[in-house]
């Protein structure tokens, strides 16, 4: 319930990289960060939904961290403040929880310290922090978003909502996957033909979400650059990738770093069909893995925050 005289603001999670569009590109996906706030004596937390306990934990808190390192940074005030959380996506699996949590303490510090920030800074204070701007633009635009950083302290980013529907399947296991490990097993160079490749298929990605081309996209998220490194940590991607075209499934990628998986549905296909038979599938291959039906979110943090400063 939204208190009186409470600053809101809701933010998406989000599927990073899709594919071949590594640190560039991401989608906003229909699950939400809550955040409710107001001024107090001392700072606290009541959260509720997934992750529950790690978001209620005051100390070390990457949301409130970020809302005084900001306040501190512009040399303004950190007011305490008592926090409502409701979150439905989980933390540390590769669906921007990070991204979603720094982008709520820096829209916090704006607010409370009276900062004149546009959202190109906001968006590029938060890509700094993540070290790179794909997360943090969508979660803050919505819809899919290509971003890159624009200097020291903003980002500069390409927004559109794709044509015709695309239902989407998660397929989200229990462990979680820090992000610098995920990067540990990348490499440090590449050869023209991988860069190329990715280049390539990245942009024909854009052109298939963007024109409604599903067997476009199909072809287009083939990738070089960063899953076949990360098929070691994140088991269900290769095994989800064999999964059959022919029983209702698009396309298949990494989401973000992992350990998530995310799948594009055949929209004329029935969508919980289809998640039984992604269910048995990972059953026979002995996994196991939540499987969670979502959509592209049209709307970012950027629209309640707009909404609630007028």
């Amino acid at each position: 319930m939204k208190k009186r005289n409470a600053f809101h603001i809701s933010l998406p999670a989000t599927s990073a990289n899709i594919g071949p569009a590594f640190d560039a590109a991401a989608l906003a996906l229909d699950l939400v960060l809550n955040v409710q706030a107001l001024k107090a004596k001392k700072f606290s937390i009541v959260a509720s939904g997934r992750d529950s306990g790690i978001c209620s934990q005051v100390e070390n808190h990457l949301m409130l961290k970020t809302y005084s390192e900001v306040l501190q940074s512009q040399k303004k005030q950190t007011t305490p403040l008592s926090l409502s959380i409701e979150n439905e996506f989980p933390i540390g699996k590769g669906l921007g929880s990070s991204a979603a949590a720094r982008l709520a303490g820096i829209a916090l510090a704006v607010h409370f310290g009276r900062l004149k920030w546009s959202s190109s800074r906001i968006v590029g204070e938060a890509s700094r922090r993540e070290h790179h701007p794909d997360n943090a633009a969508a979660c803050w635009m919505g819809g899919i978003t290509v971003a890159r950083m624009l200097g020291d302290g903003e980002a500069q980013v390409a927004r559109f909502v794709p044509k015709g529907k695309w239902p989407l399947l998660l397929a989200i296991p229990d462990e979680s996957l820090a992000t610098e490990k995920a990067r540990e097993v990348l490499p440090q160079e590449y050869s023209r033909a991988d860069t190329v490749a990715n280049i390539q298929n990245s942009m024909l990605l854009m052109a298939a979400l963007f024109q409604g081309d599903r067997s476009l996209l199909a072809s287009a998220l083939e990738d070089r650059i960063h899953q076949p490194y990360r098929e070691q940590l994140c088991p269900l991607l290769p095994a989800l990738r064999s999964f059959p075209a022919k029983d209702g499934v698009v396309g298949t990628v990494l989401s973000g770093a992992g350990p998530s998986v995310l799948m594009f549905v055949d929209p004329k296909a029935r969508i919980e069909k289809v998640r039984n038979r992604v269910e048995a599938h990972l059953r026979e291959r002995g996994y196991t893995a939540e499987l969670l039906v979502t959509s592209i979110a049209k709307r970012g943090g950027e629209a309640s925050f707009l909404r609630r400063s007028r």
